[in-house]
């Protein structure tokens, strides 16, 4: 089965290396999953996140994905969040990690997941907050652009509250050497945005042509011009790049 706009088909290579579960991050998510015995992984990619302490069954589209997982982990179904194989309130929570965008239907995707699980833990981002950040302001202001058409905090906070559950939200700040490779990741190590590899990995990049912002990126860090500008940032031990939880329930 292909899946439908599926962006790995064409994204995904090095998640296995380059998206390794940054522990600090994962301390938030599970503090969220509190004392869920039995949790669905909807858009559940090579797996980083998923706990290994209680029941876990994965929903993942994409077989290069699915490929990437470890030896070990959690069970997992080539399916989409859109139309989830289980029974009604199958299990006690549902969690999404930096996934709904990618969603070819969100919203069908949410109300899944809310029918399926008793409460949702969900890791988005404000695009508002993202747009602000060097990377972005500075060299692609193309991937402003494009997150303003995209499923993230607004739109997540909204889906989930349809069910009349209580929604709350939590920062989650970036390490400066956070080892998940997401976009915000290099805050601090901005040399580590020149390796394709790395670049390969975030799909803010990879589905945007970046060869303008590379250019100006690269320039800047040997001429000092990026140093000048972001000093203050080599001071701090995390940043607030917008990244938040969102969950439901008690």
């Amino acid at each position: 089965m292909t899946a439908v706009n599926d962006p790995y088909a064409v994204l995904g290579r090095g998640y296995a290396s380059r998206r390794q579960p940054d522990l600090r991050v994962l301390a938030a998510i599970t503090g969220a999953l509190a004392d869920a015995r039995s949790v669905v992984n909807v858009g559940a990619g090579a797996g980083a996140y998923e706990p290994t302490d209680r029941e876990v069954v994965a929903v993942e589209p994409s077989r290069r994905m699915i490929g990437q997982r470890p030896a070990g982990a959690a069970p997992v179904i080539e399916g989409y969040a859109e139309h989830l194989p289980f029974a009604d309130q199958r299990f006690d929570v549902g969690m999404a990690v930096l996934t709904a965008h990618h969603w070819a239907d969100p919203a069908a995707g949410f109300a899944e997941l809310r029918r399926v699980s008793r409460r949702q833990v969900v890791l988005t981002w404000d695009p508002a907050i993202t747009a602000k950040f060097w990377l972005v302001a500075d060299y692609f202001p193309e991937v402003a652009e494009h997150e303003r058409t995209l499923f993230c905090l607004a739109e997540v906070r909204a889906a989930l509250a349809i069910g009349g559950d209580r929604v709350e939200e939590y920062p989650v700040p970036v390490p400066h050497d956070c080892s998940d490779g997401f976009l915000g990741a290099y805050w601090r190590r901005p040399e580590l945005y020149l390796d394709p590899v790395a670049r390969a990995a975030m799909s803010g990049l990879a589905l945007i042509d970046h060869r303008a912002g590379i250019a100006r990126l690269s320039a800047d860090l040997a001429d000092g011009s990026w140093l000048r500008r972001n000093r203050r940032l080599l001071g701090l031990d995390r940043l607030d790049l917008g990244y938040r939880l969102v969950v439901t329930g008690p």
